[in-house]
């Protein structure tokens, strides 16, 4: 069963080299492994309050309320479900769209035959298509790089993107969101002989590297034009996914890395000579991403995180992220959900 895999560890320089061989595959390689709504309840589930409206209000979203908003749970099949479950044959798969080189998140092993996915997203990906499809194997994984999570979806090439995905305003106005199911926050990753301390104002004069369409580089911009960030760092540099950030950063190609706390900590681990810095300076939250009209979908995945947050979500946390963030899970468990009523 997956949940026994043999987990083999990448530390150090080797194993980021060997991270960055497969980052260059990564849009070329998809790993085929042997994953849907229903009408609404009334009331919460286990308590959690419901309240009115559409997961997204045009005009008056914040982000703090809307990454906590969502369909209230259903097991209940549904189109987007059905015409899953249709699928013949080899096909009869749920195709997801993750990282393969996020470290303990979504990332191929090379230490396991046929460098295996495996991390804190896989496991998750896994528990849904054990309860849609009867088989946590029956997924389909794509590599899809930051900037193209939202397109995927809504192109279709996916079902569903798990790759630490933040909630926003703007991403509910092109697509749907299950509850979350982490709680993380920006921090700034450099040397451990940078002067850089902080997000604030020690990145003057400094190059600053974020992955392209991340939250990451949203902020930066927003407080840049602000004027809350210094207006000579320079955040023109942008790449595909996270760990090409980290290699600009060995390579002394930028001064410091601006991601989710919880993925620079995983960086930290493969490369003993970077540190994060700082401490998180914003509040985000992750979620399973779908299309805007899969509302039985997205209600499924909510069921399925009702049960997975009380088993299965600690234990996935101790294997892939209690080394880099700690055996303390609090400070990383999802806030609990508000229902919204469509009627």
């Amino acid at each position: 069963m997956y949940a026994s895999r043999v987990r083999a560890s990448l530390r150090g320089w080797g194993g980021v080299g060997a991270m960055a061989v497969l980052c260059a595959l990564a849009l070329a390689f998809v790993l085929l492994l042997p994953c849907t709504q229903a009408p609404e309840p009334q009331g919460g589930v286990g308590g959690q309050r419901v309240a009115g409206g559409t997961q997204v209000r045009a005009g008056n979203c914040v982000d703090s309320e809307a990454q906590k908003q969502t369909l209230s749970p259903s097991g209940a099949d549904g189109p987007t479900i059905d015409a899953i479950k249709a699928r013949t044959g080899a096909r009869r798969k749920l195709i997801v769209g993750v990282d393969q080189n996020s470290y303990h998140w979504g990332y191929r092993n090379p230490n396991t035959e046929g460098a295996e996915l495996e991390g804190f997203d896989i496991d998750l990906v896994h528990r849904i298509a054990q309860d849609i499809l009867g088989d946590p194997d029956a997924v389909q994984f794509k590599a899809i790089p930051t900037s193209q999570r939202i397109s995927a979806i809504q192109d279709g090439r996916v079902d569903m993107v798990v790759r630490t995905m933040t909630i926003t305003c703007d991403r509910l106005s092109q697509v749907a969101f299950s509850a979350p199911y982490f709680k993380t926050g920006q921090q700034v990753l450099a040397p451990k002989s940078s002067p850089v301390t902080g997000y604030n104002g020690t990145l003057a004069h400094k190059k600053v590297c974020t992955a392209a369409g991340s939250t990451a580089y949203t902020k930066l911009d927003a407080d840049k034009k602000a004027g809350t960030l210094p207006a000579s760092t320079d955040i023109s540099t942008t790449v595909p996914n996270q760990l090409d950030c980290l290699v600009r950063l060995q390579l002394g190609e930028v001064d410091a890395v601006v991601t989710d706390g919880a993925l620079a900590a995983s960086q930290a681990a493969q490369d003993p000579t970077v540190e994060l810095k700082g401490e998180a300076f914003t509040t985000e939250y992750y979620g399973v991403a779908m299309k805007k009209d899969a509302t039985d979908l997205v209600r499924r995945v909510n069921r399925i995180l009702v049960g997975y947050r009380s088993d299965g979500w600690q234990a996935s946390y101790d294997t892939w992220l209690s080394a880099t963030l700690g055996k303390d899970s609090s400070a990383s468990k999802p806030p609990a959900p508000q229902y919204l009523r469509t009627s």
